[in-house]
């Protein structure tokens, strides 16, 4: 603080003071100006970007399916009757031939027995009436029996003759009537549960007992669509056996390798599709009949392409982009092209070039323009299937 005592004549004091107030002013001004603080330097923003990947890749259809079995019976009886006794467990694995279920077979014991007796006595009618025959031929050389004669014993051979063979097939009928009163599995697979219990009448070829599919190997039909199958697959037979994978509900990988083995004759003019089935191996019976699954099918020509993380492209209107390093580390705006997806990579088809640095994370914090100081990453894509022969057996597309 600064005190200024002035004594005299007023007017000329007055002069004084103010000039006196105003020195120290601009005095004070430039203080202030000499000790303001310099302004504060751009902050930039750290980002971690990463050269893109150049890999061989096949373009990958999937497709939704149901699986089927190859053999499946809805179990009827051949003849009707009373079961007395079942013989198989529910949900057990059967063999064909096993004994699934057992009729009383009384009754048609009884009729084999009627038929046999009656097959022994038109036997011995059959047996009397070859005599009969020959003798009238040895009676007709003497000219002692009339033609007529000779001509009737002759009809009555053939009539016994017919009556046995009629007999016979009677016979074997009832005997196959017997055999169908045990009723067993006609294929190899896994039984359904009974659906009609011990006690009850059954009626041939009316009565569904249970179900059994087999379970060795499983189907899967789905539905290319042409202008796919002329592009990607028109060279591919039931003999070149074009793999396959399959996921089922529930599971994150495809896990289930199979191929090809039926393709149809024609092309749906209806759906403009082509039915194609392929075929998968159930060692171990974990695919069931009736599950839904989705198929996963691979072009056989395989193309060089960029691959970059998903999550590196941004969405513009109707437009996909990427943000590119460029000079002094500015960032650029390039629209792209996407592919196929692998796992949490893309295949970039148009836009990039091999050598161009990325945004990993994309327009996340970032924009085009920006400066940013880059933190150099490696894009991960170890564990990724690309092409068919990349596939892992033991974690087949896990990540895909």
């Amino acid at each position: 603080m600064i005190t200024v005592i002035i004594q005299g004549d007023s007017l000329m004091y007055k002069h004084l003071l103010i000039t006196i107030i105003f020195s120290i002013a601009i005095a004070l001004v430039g203080c202030s100006e000499e000790t303001a603080p310099a302004p504060a330097t751009q902050f930039i923003q750290p980002i971690d970007v990463a050269e893109v990947l150049s890999k061989p890749v096949q373009s990958w259809h999937t497709y939704t399916t149901r699986i089927e079995s190859p053999e499946e019976v809805a179990l009827m009886p051949r003849i009707s009757g009373v079961i007395e006794h079942i013989a198989f467990q529910e949900g057990d694995t059967v063999a064909k031939g096993d004994l699934l279920f057992q009729l009383d077979n009384r009754p048609f014991v009884a009729a084999v027995a009627s038929l046999e007796a009656q097959v022994v006595s038109a036997q011995a009618a059959l047996a009397q009436a070859k005599s009969e025959a020959k003798r009238a031929d040895r009676l007709a050389e003497r000219k002692a029996i009339s033609t007529e004669q000779t001509e009737s014993r002759k009809s009555t051979l053939r009539q016994r003759e017919a009556q046995v063979s009629a007999l016979q097939a009677q016979l074997e009928i009832a005997m196959l009537d017997v055999e169908f009163t045990s009723i067993r599995s006609p294929i190899n697979g896994v039984i359904s549960r009974a659906n009609i219990t011990k006690g009850n009448n059954i009626i041939a070829g009316q009565s569904i007992l249970t179900s059994i599919v087999s379970n060795k190997k499983m189907y899967a039909y789905f539905d290319i669509d042409e202008r796919t199958w002329n592009k990607s697959f028109s060279k591919v037979t039931t003999e070149s056996k074009q793999q396959v994978v399959m996921q089922k509900v529930g599971q994150k990988g495809f896990s289930h390798t199979g191929h090809i083995n039926f393709i149809d004759n024609q092309i749906n003019a209806s759906t403009g599709t082509l039915r194609v089935r392929a075929v998968f191996e159930n060692i171990d019976h974990e695919i069931r009949a009736g599950s839904f699954a989705r198929i996963k099918l691979a072009a056989n020509a395989i193309t060089e392409q960029i691959i970059i993380p998903s999550k590196a492209i941004g969405t513009d209107l109707k437009n996909r982009f990427v943000l590119v390093v460029g000079e002094n580390n500015i960032l650029q705006y390039k629209l792209v092209e996407v592919g196929e997806r692998y796992g949490k990579l893309r295949a970039i088809t148009s836009g990039l070039s091999k050598g161009d640095i990325i945004a990993v994370n994309g327009p996340a914090r970032v924009g085009p323009g920006m400066p940013i100081a880059p933190h150099n990453v490696v894009i991960e894509s170890d564990g990724i299937a690309f092409t068919l022969n990349a596939i892992d057996s033991n974690n087949l597309l896990a990540k895909r």
